[in-house]
């Protein structure tokens, strides 16, 4: 069975949340932490996190997620008894949508980047244009103002931002080149994200990641990166996951992520 990560059953999470929500019922303090974001809009949310970790899009790099105020001021409100964890950390979705480029409108026409220049084709040079606007938009057109609107604290500085890479999204298959372009993206992202002080994460599966990146070389801004690893369905999964090799050389696993009664729990791994 695919693994859909993000994909959850919206009946049966507000079930569980409604439960978890009502009075007298919050479960006992528990160290991990829960991920959530558009498909939780209108549902009560877990009241005994220690850490929340919300996504900045609706789905898409291209959206955002019309509840990101109020799920921002949820996270803000964790116990923060994990205290190796944030008590709100933020996650992008991301893709590399270049081999359809006549389906895409916000592929990039131009831009200097590491790769040389982008001139608009399905390059290294414009993937990692496309990822360094697709950060910056979620940034000031979705997490900027959802965070004025909530009242906390809007500076990209403040925040683990993870990368959330899964091949449900678009990305470029079928070759050595097509991953490095896929790459690019990340890197491109990675690069926006730290020119504002933000910390960097990646978000995937072993399997998922090797399918579109494959390996991170060296000289790539993703080294170094730490990882939050999916795919379990137990705590005990995600503990195993903890002790797993990182998505890019350099890192850490520093989080797990396990999926029960249709809610992403996630647990530290530091």
């Amino acid at each position: 069975m695919k693994i859909s990560l993000r994909s959850v059953s919206i009946l049966a999470l507000t079930v569980v949340a409604t439960i978890l929500a009502l009075p007298g019922t919050a479960s006992a303090a528990t160290t991990d932490g829960y991920d959530v974001s558009y498909p939780q809009c209108g549902t009560s949310l877990p009241r005994d996190h220690a850490f929340g970790v919300v996504g900045v899009n609706g789905g898409l790099s291209t959206r955002g997620n019309p509840c990101l105020a109020s799920q921002l001021t949820w996270a803000l409100g964790s116990s923060g008894v994990a205290g190796s964890q944030p008590r709100a950390q933020l996650y992008l979705n991301t893709a590399n949508p270049g081999e359809l480029l006549g389906q895409v409108t916000t592929w990039p026409k131009a831009g200097a980047t590491p790769y040389g220049v982008c001139d608009g084709t399905n390059s290294q040079a414009c993937s990692w244009q496309y990822g360094w606007e697709r950060a910056q938009n979620s940034v000031t057109s979705f997490f900027v103002p959802a965070a004025r609107t909530a009242a906390v604290d809007g500076r990209p500085s403040s925040y683990t931002w993870w990368l959330d890479v899964e091949t449900m999204n678009t990305w470029q298959s079928g070759s050595s080149a097509a991953l490095a372009r896929n790459l690019a993206t990340l890197e491109g992202m990675t690069t926006f994200l730290t020119s504002q002080g933000g910390r960097v994460g990646i978000y995937s599966t072993g399997q998922q990641w090797a399918q579109i990146v494959g390996s991170v070389p060296l000289g790539s801004t993703l080294v170094g990166r730490d990882s939050w690893l999916a795919g379990a369905t137990s705590r005990s999964g995600a503990q195993a996951a903890c002790r797993k090799a990182p998505l890019a050389p350099g890192g850490r696993v520093t989080l797990g992520q396990y999926v029960q009664s249709g809610l992403d729990h996630d647990l530290s791994c530091v």
